[in-house]
């Protein structure tokens, strides 16, 4: 994948991020090892390894491009993760990735929680 097309799916995916981040800011975070970036032929995932008091955990942040290969990254990306420690991996998206090959092939469960938001 070049950086052309990594950007673009990077910036789709931001769309739905709330407004927290900008493409730069991706871009900063991955060259400073804050941000994990896994990339396929046509598909892209951005992690973060977050720090808990009860353990470490996996968050992917951003992903985008073709479902099918974001599928096939997941496994290796999830075992990353336990390599560096981390005890469960968390996901923020769309409400689709809810009914995704993540629910309905590999265990994840949706949180009962909610995310809400006030303009200051």
């Amino acid at each position: 994948m070049d950086l052309a097309e990594r950007s673009r799916h990077i910036g789709n995916a931001l769309r739905y991020a709330g407004g927290t981040h900008r493409t730069t800011d991706i871009d900063a975070g991955i060259a400073s090892g804050r941000f994990q970036c896994w990339t396929g032929p046509h598909s892209v995932m951005v992690t973060e390894i977050e720090q808990y008091p009860t353990g470490r955990c996996l968050h992917f942040f951003l992903a985008g491009g073709r479902l099918g290969e974001l599928r096939l990254m997941t496994p290796h990306v999830l075992q990353w993760g336990r390599e560096q420690g981390c005890t469960r991996a968390t996901l923020t998206g769309r409400p689709g990735w809810s009914r995704s090959f993540l629910t309905k092939e590999m265990g994840w469960r949706q949180l009962p929680i909610v995310l809400l938001e006030a303009r200051l």
